[in-house]
């Protein structure tokens, strides 16, 4: 038996009145319990995407569904299922913590429960800024606040948009500690940032948005599997003016005194043998080599660059 998604967009569309379709028939299914990556450019499509899904802004064409509700027809009982961190720290700011994340909850004709939105505050830190007013908050803390707000209402589906811009090393690691343990609690994560190296470290799959269309929907280490390559660094001994004509075959990359050379991990042949022989025969000598694996930014770059 099939598990049905928590999350079903179908056919979706989105056309401003300018003439600009921000959304191509966008098609997607995310599952129950798993951290979903949507990745693009700016302005491909992904902040339209998670705002018809919030019921921010509205479709052109196509349906979505949250839990088997549908946002248009369904809306209430489709936008209680959601959260959503914002990209901007907009928040009231003379409200206190507390006041602000308690507030968030009954908007959602959700009862008081001080002992939930406690954890809540626990599980990003900031229980004991509780009384503090939001305009004394750090960046960091405000956008600690913003995730609290959208869990405060205990949604089915999080959505993240870019949850770390402007946050620092230290505490960027620790709200991604909140994250495995909201998805470990069944919580559906979806997010989008522009630290890809992010989204390699967290996400179960991955989708790339572009120009409004989905390009790719694929498992992260399918993925990097199926479209990785890997790169051979030979550091030489001398530095080299050219690349001899007789090594032109391997497509290599003189950098300053280093020859790099990338070869596909599913080839039958990775041909590292014979240029190691067709360099000697050249008379090019290396002090030492090293292997490395393409990032999924690496593959991101390649697959915008390619449409």
């Amino acid at each position: 038996m099939k598990i049905q998604p928590i999350l079903r967009i179908a056919a979706l569309e989105k056309r401003y009145a300018s003439g600009l379709q921000a959304l191509k028939r966008v098609d997607l299914e995310i599952s129950r319990g798993e951290i979903f990556a949507l990745l693009g450019p700016n302005g491909a499509g992904k902040t339209t995407l998670i705002n018809i899904v919030c019921g921010i802004a509205t479709p052109s064409a196509g349906s979505v569904t949250v839990g088997g509700h549908d946002i248009v027809t369904d809306y209430r009982a489709a936008r209680s299922l959601i959260g959503l961190v914002p990209q901007e720290l907009a928040i009231t700011p003379f409200e206190t913590v507390w006041q602000t994340v308690n507030f968030s909850r009954g908007l959602f004709g959700k009862p008081a429960d001080p002992a939930f939105a406690e954890k809540i505050l626990r599980d990003v830190a900031l229980w004991e800024r509780r009384h503090s007013k939001i305009v004394t908050l750090s960046g960091g803390m405000k956008r600690r606040v913003l995730i609290a707000k959208a869990l405060v209402h205990e949604p089915q589906v999080l959505f993240l948009d870019e949850p770390t811009a402007g946050v620092d090393v230290e505490l960027r690691q620790d709200m991604w500690q909140v994250v495995r343990k909201l998805r470990d609690a069944g919580v559906t994560i979806i997010l989008t940032t522009h630290y890809i190296e992010e989204a390699e470290l967290m996400a179960d799959r991955v989708a790339v948005i572009n120009k409004g269309e989905i390009i790719l929907v694929e498992e992260k280490r399918a993925l990097m599997q199926k479209m990785g390559q890997k790169r051979l660094t030979l550091h030489l001994s001398q530095p080299l003016v050219s690349i001899p004509s007789q090594l032109a075959p391997y497509q290599l990359t003189l950098n300053g005194r280093d020859l790099v050379y990338s070869y596909d991990t599913r080839a039958g042949e990775t041909r590292i043998t014979r240029l190691l022989d067709d360099l000697d025969a050249a008379g090019i000598e290396f002090k030492d080599l090293e292997t490395t694996q393409s990032s999924l930014e690496d593959i991101f770059v390649n697959l915008v660059h390619n449409k």
